[in-house]
């Protein structure tokens, strides 16, 4: 799997930026990757060292929507919060994932 497959996209919340200012950061990643794997992608992409890597599961969440009761899905997503080595910090992170 590609260095550029693992790492989706950044999760933007007031929790994770409240995160970000302690050294962890929060990354949507793919579902089959493993700690190693995102560990090995977040230090070659951006150049820092990686101290802990901690993996959430979301299950699928179903919500009733419309006057008749259509049922909507939210999708099975797979979260990383990516704890940096201390004094580390990855540079305008939302822009450069987001590119």
């Amino acid at each position: 799997m590609s260095l550029y497959h693992i790492i989706k996209k950044p999760v933007v919340t007031e929790k994770s930026q409240i995160l970000e200012m302690r050294g962890v950061y929060t990354l949507t990643v793919d579902d089959r990757a493993t700690k190693v794997d995102i560990r090995t992608a977040v230090e070659r992409l951006y150049g820092v060292s990686v101290k802990k890597v901690n993996i959430i599961n979301t299950r699928t969440k179903v919500r009733v929507n419309g006057k008749y009761g259509a049922q909507v899905k939210r999708k099975e997503t797979t979260k990383a919060m990516v704890t940096l080595k201390a004094g580390e910090r990855i540079q305008d992170f939302q822009k450069i994932v987001t590119k």
